[in-house]
């Protein structure tokens, strides 16, 4: 992400323009902002490939021929006579009471303002087929031979009311590096909350942090009822946006937000995205996965978790093998729902924080937030065997004032019998949800759980004279669950923007940074390390889209890791938007992809 806490502080307005449903057409909301949202035409290139990773050696763009916009090219929802009047019905009623009267009269908080959210370079863009032979300055490591693919938020229409960062569309950026050259394609993944609104034109599907807020919130959820019980939508099939985390695993490209299960995104041989399906690992996943499941790089499994905002058990654990089959969902007793981002792995356990950000839907009733910073909680971790067969084997660890956003890595202390945990953490902790008069802070640090004897420590890893906000980046995937020396993190400053990102020694708190320059500003650093048993943990590139702000260039930079130095920039054919996490898949999983 730009970081994946962004968008609280940006400048021009967007229009709020709202248009109703004729009587008997829905017709698509007709957007009256310059910038923000994608209604130019998206291009089509003529060029296509039998293979998996075609690029072309010559140096200019494939003959590319223009097309409509995703959003005009969609047909009416087929509604019958009766489902129209009450299409028009509920229209009316939205724009006459809840956008007029419960909505107008109060402003909204930056945390929900469009306006803020979705402005400058977090505003959306049209979708892109593949382009070919893009501009590379410099030399791109001929080791790097895949797609690096990114997710981020990109709303379909202008909101009608609050809108956050998180609530846009899912849209995965992908560029093809094979030989030296690079190609870029982007395109939504059409989840069902997004084929839906498409077809009607206009958003309709609650946004769970820019509207449900106090009586007005509690009205849409009402409006939504009110639409599915008249069949105008189907909330059944899913509703989330698929906008946050990718990961590789079973053979398919999985996109992830933790309101639902994943969508598989097909990386296609012409280089293109297409979305493939709502996939619930075939029948065995029935409830929704946070966006940030671990893959265990020596067993190869994928661990998960999975929460709950209204219904006990407010979370579950579980985990898939290789060959995609499930294990049993493991019920961990919670008070209340608690917002569960991340987590982590070791080579043993599951590392589950527990921590003081909650969701209180009773709060909206008394015209608030449901997602709030509970004082009275002490935030705590807790630590599972990754095969236990309950949750009695869970040993709860209290750290107070520890509300980390995203964990980063975990591993085992085998001398002291302590777990290792690093994470970065957020004060005040609600602050990417609700507005705050403090700025943002987010300290990357370690913590450390002694199982033996229940407590913990908890210190920042960088010096004060080194202290940094640090948000989004990784660790050597190649080892996750293990000890690992160095992090690539997003420099979030000027919060929330990325001004670059930092390399840390872990066990001596060393910062060498590469900043990305004046009026340029990137997100996630992703870490592509080589593939050769014999190289060392930082023997490998990391890739970051950065974003001119002053020439509205984007590019994507390839750094080399053990000295930090640029090693290519890759021009891309049009803007990129700050997101959110990306991953990297290899030719050579390619061949298998499903």
């Amino acid at each position: 992400m730009a970081s994946a806490t962004s968008a609280m502080n940006h400048n021009p307005p967007i229009s709020r323009t709202h248009q109703l449903h004729t009587l008997l057409v829905a017709k698509p909301v007709r957007l009256q902002s310059e910038q923000a949202f994608p209604t130019s035409p998206r291009i089509r290139c003529s060029v296509s490939s039998d293979s998996l990773l075609d690029l072309a050696t010559s140096t200019s763009p494939a003959p590319c021929r223009e097309e409509a916009a995703t959003a005009s090219k969609t047909t009416g929802p087929n509604w019958n006579l009766l489902q129209r009047f009450a299409a028009a019905a509920l229209d009316t009623i939205e724009e006459a009471f809840i956008s007029n009267v419960l909505e107008r009269p109060r402003p909204l908080p930056k945390t929900a303002d469009p306006a803020v959210q979705i402005s400058g370079n977090f505003a959306p863009v049209g979708e892109q087929a593949p382009w070919r032979n893009l501009t590379v300055q410099g030399r791109i490591p001929p080791f790097i031979d895949g797609v690096y693919v990114r997710n981020g938020a990109n709303p379909l229409f202008e909101p009608v009311a609050g809108h956050h960062l998180f609530d846009g569309d899912g849209m995965v950026h992908a560029v093809h590096l094979r030989n030296g050259t690079a190609a870029y394609a982007c395109r939504y993944t059409e989840t069902e909350r997004f084929r839906q609104e498409r077809a009607i034109g206009k958003p309709v599907f609650p946004k769970a942090i820019g509207e449900l807020h106090g009586h007005s919130g509690i009205a849409r959820l009402l409006l939504f009822y009110a639409r599915s019980l008249c069949g105008l939508v189907d909330g059944s099939r899913g509703i989330g946006v698929a906008n946050a985390g990718l990961i590789y695993f079973d053979d398919r490209l999985l996109a992830m937000s933790e309101d639902d299960i994943p969508y598989h995104v097909r990386i296609t041989p012409s280089g293109d995205l297409e979305t493939v399906e709502r996939f619930d690992f075939h029948g065995q996943l029935r409830s929704s996965m946070i966006a940030h499941p671990k893959l265990d790089p020596v067993s190869r499994e994928l661990f998960a978790l999975s929460y709950d905002v209204i219904n006990k058990p407010y979370l579950k654990y579980f985990y898939f093998c290789p060959d995609g089959s499930k294990s049993a969902d493991v019920e961990i007793p919670l008070d209340q729902p608690t917002m569960m981002h991340d987590f982590a792995i070791t080579d043993n356990y599951v590392v589950v924080p527990d921590q003081q950000v909650v969701f209180k839907l009773q709060e909206m009733i008394r015209g608030g937030t449901p997602v709030i910073f509970d004082r009275a909680k002490t935030a705590r971790f807790g630590v599972l065997p990754k095969y236990a067969a309950d949750a009695s084997e869970m040993r709860w660890v209290d750290v107070p004032d520890s509300f980390c956003f995203h964990l980063w890595n975990a591993w085992e202390e085998l001398a002291t019998g302590e777990v290792v945990v690093i994470g970065s953490c957020m004060t005040p902790p609600d602050s990417v949800f609700n507005e705050r008069e403090e700025s943002l802070k987010s300290v990357l640090s370690e913590i450390r759980l002694d199982l033996k004897s229940g407590k913990s420590t908890h210190h920042p890893i960088l010096s004060p004279a080194d202290q940094l906000n640090l948000e989004a980046g990784m660790v050597n995937r190649k080892m996750m669950g293990r000890k690992t020396r160095y992090a690539y993190l997003a420099i979030a400053e000027p919060w929330p923007k990325v001004s670059g990102f930092a390399k840390v020694d872990l066990s001596t708190g060393e910062i060498k940074k590469f900043i990305y320059g004046d009026s340029r500003f990137g997100g996630e650093p992703y870490f592509v390390p080589k593939e050769t048993d014999s190289s060392g943990e930082d023997d490998g590139y990391v890739l970051s889209f950065v974003h001119n702000e002053k020439t509205t260039k984007s590019e994507l930079l390839v750094v080399s890791a053990a000295d930090m130095q640029l090693q290519a920039a890759v021009r891309m054919p049009s803007r990129v938007p700050y997101g959110f996490h990306g991953t990297f898949v290899s030719s050579r999983d390619l061949v298998t992809q499903a």
